[in-house]
């Protein structure tokens, strides 16, 4: 079983170079970020045509979140409950692979950094621990079920110094405040493992890289992306890694795919 998180940064815009990629590695479930269009924009013919169910949550030109899968797809919930939110961020499924069920979650996290012309706005720092504090709980309540539940988003999270390039100069970036990480290890503290640290801890483990001055060329990059396990999930991981040639393609997202490989 192959699942792979992917920030899109607009589906429309980066559909050539999503097809190419799933048609070269074929994963079963792919949860989607970003997606930056609404429902009518959403090219379900061509993601159907490539072998793959959709289920989304769009939003016009901000947003959004997707569960792409060969099997399939039960849609459980189309936002984070208990949390009145008018953004698409969160979609939570069931996909059914020949008959056992992995609960399968599509999430982005807000950024929570101020607008660039009002640096001491903090309205959207405290949306993004609300979020977070709302996630939390929906997570303590599902991981008492003891299902085999896979996570995958843009959790806009820097949460040690090995995945940023210079830790220095996000000090007072909204992705690496200390209440922000807190947060994050509160969750993996649930019972939630992540996937690419179980199995890589000491590697860097980039999965966004700036457009701005040349960041992927010179590898200055942040691990934002994660794959979150439940204890009866990660019982069968057997890979994860990051695929970093869809970022060195033609017009990429400034993203790439996170892949965990599990024996269900």
């Amino acid at each position: 079983m192959i699942i792979s998180t992917y920030n899109v940064n607009s589906i429309n815009a980066r559909l050539a170079n999503l097809l190419n990629w799933l048609d070269k590695t074929s994963p079963d479930i792919v949860l989607l970020q970003e997606l930056k269009c609404d429902f009518n924009s959403f090219p379900f013919f061509e993601i159907n045509s490539a072998g793959y169910e959709a289920k989304i949550v769009g939003q016009k030109s901000y947003n959004g979140v997707a569960v792409l899968s060969r099997y399939k797809i039960k849609v459980i919930h189309e936002s984070l409950p208990c949390f009145e939110d008018e953004n698409a961020r969160y979609l939570e499924t069931i996909v059914n692979v020949k008959g056992k069920n992995i609960r399968t979650i599509s999430v982005y996290f807000p950024n929570g950094n101020p607008p660039y012309n009002n640096p001491d706005d903090t309205s959207k720092f405290i949306y993004k621990l609300k979020f977070t504090d709302a996630f939390y709980e929906h997570m303590r309540k599902l991981l008492l079920t003891d299902e085999k539940i896979v996570i995958g988003g843009d959790f806009n999270v820097i949460l040690t110094e090995n995945d940023v390039y210079n830790p220095k100069l996000f000090i007072n970036n909204a992705l690496y405040k200390d209440s922000v990480k807190r947060r994050l290890k509160a969750l993996m503290h649930l019972g939630l493992y992540d996937a690419f640290r179980t199995l890589h801890p000491l590697d860097n483990g980039y999965t966004y890289w700036d457009y701005a001055q040349r960041a992927f060329e010179q590898d200055l990059g942040l691990r934002i992306d994660y794959l979150m396990l439940s204890a009866r999930a990660i019982d069968g991981i057997k890979k994860c890694y990051v695929d970093k040639a869809v970022r060195a393609g033609e017009k990429p997202s400034d993203h790439t795919p996170l892949t965990v490989e599990l024996e269900l």
